[in-house]
Parts: C-alpha cells; structure tokens; sequence
C-alpha cells in the first residue's frame, strides 16, 4: 500500500503547512468519509463547519479559510485546491491493469498493419489492413480499429471502442470504453416520390490531435466530404455527440450529455457545461462559456457566457428567470 508523510505530500503541492500529524496518509477521501490515514480537502468556506466531525489526519485547504487543524492533524493551505489535490490523487493512482503478454495471441492483426516499439494490445483486438500504430500505445482488449487509421505514440484506447476506417488519432490521447469514432453522420432527405428516405453518403474521416481525452460511449460522426476534427488538449466527457463536419478547437471542455450538430466551429478554449446542445452550421468563439441544458441556435463572439433555450447573453436570461419568478407568485 502506498503511503506518504504530511511533509512527502507537502513537497508535492507546495503549499504552507499548517499543524502536523504522526499518521502516514495511505489516500484521499471526501471529508465525511475519510479515515485517520486519509487526506481530504476543504476547497470552500461552507464546508469548513464538517472538519471538527472529520476523521481525516490532514486536509488541502483553501488558504483564504481560517479554521484550525486541531492535535495530530495538518493543513496544507493552498491557492487552488482542486490543482493540488490533483497532485495528490496521482500519487495514489493505481497500476493500470496487467498485459501477461505484449500482444494477446487472440488479437487480430492485419498482415499490413505496423505496430511501432512497446505498444501493447489486448484479447479480441482486432486491427485492420495499413493501420499504422506508432510506438508505446496501449490498446485494452476488444478494441476495433479500421482500416488505414493511424494512432498517434502513447495514446490509450480503452475496451470497446470502434475507430472506422482512415480515421488519424494524435499521440497521448485517452478514449474511454466504447468511444466511436468515425461513424456516419446523421444524413437524410425526403426522396423525389416524396415517400421515401435517402441516405447521405458520408466519404469524409475524422481528424483528432494530441492528448484528446474523450469519455465513454462519447461519438464522433466522420466528415460528409472532409474531416471532422477535435483540436489538441480538449476534453470530452461521457456520452456527447459530435456530428459530421464540426471543427472542435483546441482545450475546449465539453461536459456529458452535450449534443452538437453537424458542420459546428467551436473555437479555442470553449467550455460546454452539461446537456447543452447546438444546433448544426453554428460558429462558436474562443472562450465562450455555454451553460448546462442551453440550447445555442445562433453563433456566438468570442468571450461570450450564454445560458437559457434559446441561449442569450446569461445576464438577459437572468433576467428574464427572475421575471418569470415573479409573474408565478403573482399569479
């Protein structure tokens, strides 16, 4: 079991120690669960009151915050609690799990494919014709890739993602389980008898840059003619669709359940707060902040913070959820 002293940890976050205890911390925990080997964190004033009921040996606390450890127990204050105990969470982290073997005897590997240096590939893998994979990826069992993608070094594909054919992965990118990539997009008309419906052939990859986490079951539909791409660094959380076409920049933050349509510019730096969703041929600034369950059916500058359905500037939608507030106590 990993363990660390107070001042071990305090190396790591370089925060100001405050009081000091004889436990060995052996992990973290929330502060009404924790245990006397535990470290917990206190980020907000409101939760300061549950540190006298606490069991925690030590706790990452906001250095604004002015309550006293107690006997045998210690602070770290610090300016960003979330950062630090980051910090600490990866000196817990658990191994990943165990390869027996590099390359499992059941995975199937195209004669044509090349595998780079100290890559490693699971049970039930099955990797297509000119797929190039390049050195230290590590791919869990039962993981699909098509042919002629390509899989950038150190990237990590966890079990049951499908990557279609042609698609290009960055190098240190994380996918979840059972990302799809490169299906087709969602491309229908009424046909000429005006009875039936055609299907929109999509011909187009997807495009993704380096170190692009993306949660599981998330979906990234390929380009109808081109590429849909994700920029470098961005993050993407559990089940969010991305429809053909869309140009995600880089270090944009999309949060679960978020829906995008097809052929949307989001620019660099966006963050989408949960279950928001655009609608398709959308342009989208840099540093636009979307919040949760807003429906964007405009485009929007740079900078911009909307909220509401549809979404608006938050201060208008503010103000029009305090109207509507007062019109049902009136009524």
């Amino acid at each position: 079991m990993k363990s660390f002293s107070i001042l071990e940890i305090n190396e790591v976050v370089k925060g100001i120690l405050t009081g000091n205890t004889s436990h060995r911390i052996t992990g973290a925990e929330q502060i009404k669960l924790a245990r006397e080997t535990h470290i917990t964190f206190i980020g907000n004033k409101k939760f300061a009151p549950l540190w006298n009921a606490s069991k925690a040996a030590a706790a990452l606390i906001d250095e604004t915050i002015t309550i006293e450890p107690g006997e045998n127990r210690a602070f770290i204050k610090v300016k960003n609690v979330d950062l630090a105990m980051a910090l600490v969470l990866e000196l817990f982290t658990p191994e990943p799990p165990v390869f027996d073997t590099n390359i499992h005897p059941t995975a199937v590997i195209h004669s044509t494919a090349s595998i780079g240096n100290g890559c490693k590939i699971g049970a039930g893998t099955y990797i297509g014709a000119h797929v190039k994979i390049n050195d230290n990826v590590i791919i869990y069992p039962n993981v699909t890739i098509l042919d002629e993608c390509t899989i950038g070094r150190n990237t990590i594909i966890w079990s049951g993602t499908v990557i279609r054919e042609r698609c290009q992965v960055g190098a240190y990118c994380i996918f979840h389980p059972n990302v799809s990539i490169g299906g087709d997009g969602f491309g229908y008309r009424p046909g000429a008898d005006g009875k039936s419906i055609v299907k929109i052939p999509h011909i187009g990859i997807v495009i993704i840059g380096n170190a692009v986490e993306l949660g599981s079951g998330t979906c990234i539909d390929r380009g109808k003619f081109s590429a849909t791409t994700i920029g470098d660094g961005t993050k993407i959380d559990n089940l969010v669709q991305i429809g053909h076409n869309c140009q995600i920049g880089r270090m944009c933050l999309i949060a679960g359940s978020c829906g995008i349509a097809g052929s949307v510019t989001l620019g660099d730096g966006v963050i989408m707060a949960g279950q928001a969703g655009i609608k398709d041929h959308v342009t989208i600034g840099n540093g636009v902040k979307i919040g949760g369950g807003a429906g964007v059916i405009n485009d929007i500058p740079d900078g911009e913070t909307v909220l509401g359905y549809p979404a608006v500037n938050y201060r208008e939608t503010l103000k029009q959820w305090a109207v509507l507030k007062k019109l049902a106590r009136n009524s």
